[in-house]
């Protein structure tokens, strides 16, 4: 399961690295410009490379979970992340001030489940004592308060109110939930990498 782990983690660095080399590239303003413009960059391709990795990571870590006796509720959540990983980067969005596509659709409703089921899953390894479980607590808690700032919006606009990203710092908001979600990835990797034995495969079946 060793090498599970290592994999898992080499993989979530090469997404984060290649998120980070994206954002340095494209220059764009992060407290408004939204993740998902920055396909449209000349490295946009970088993006979907990026969810890729994490997608594979999170693979990874939910079957090193899955030899470790987790639940199926945890083991599940992180195949769903995965898959929308997947979903967000083969569906881009639409461009500022298009209407919604069938694709853009497909990006926006992929990019909610994924915001809403790691934090869940983090919750979830909490509570099955993992090493770091404090930690998995409170970035779950703070991608989950983020998450509400990202869908406030959203509601907003059904009520015909206008607001635009510019208004708002929601490129600000969705960062915060995408770090804290990697974060709670990484970390369910590293809280089973070197641990004792007894204390993997005592998991409890959250």
């Amino acid at each position: 399961m060793r090498g599970l782990l290592v994999s898992a983690i080499a993989t979530i660095g090469a997404g984060s690295a290649a998120m980070t080399v994206l954002h340095a590239d494209a220059g764009l303003d992060p407290l408004h410009s939204v993740i998902s413009e920055y396909a449209f960059q000349p490295a946009g391709w970088l993006l979907p490379t990026s969810l890729t990795a994490f997608a594979v990571g999170a693979v990874l870590v939910a079957e090193a979970l899955r030899r470790a006796g987790a639940g199926r509720w945890t083991v599940a959540l992180l195949l769903a992340w995965a898959a929308s990983m997947v979903l967000i980067g083969a569906f881009p969005t639409d461009r500022p001030g298009v209407p919604l596509s069938l694709s853009g659709g497909i990006h926006r409703y992929a990019a909610f489940v994924a915001f809403l089921v790691m934090p869940v899953a983090g919750l979830l390894l909490a509570r099955a004592r993992l090493r770091y479980a404090a930690a998995l607590r409170v970035l779950s808690a703070v991608a989950l308060g983020a998450l509400v700032l990202v869908v406030v919006p959203y509601v907003v606009r059904v009520f015909g109110i206008p607001l635009t990203n510019d208004d708002i710092p929601a490129g600000l908001t969705q960062r915060v939930v995408v770090v804290t979600e990697v974060g709670v990835l990484a970390l369910a990797a590293l809280s089973m990498l070197g641990a004792p034995a007894r204390r993997v495969y005592g998991l409890a079946r959250a």
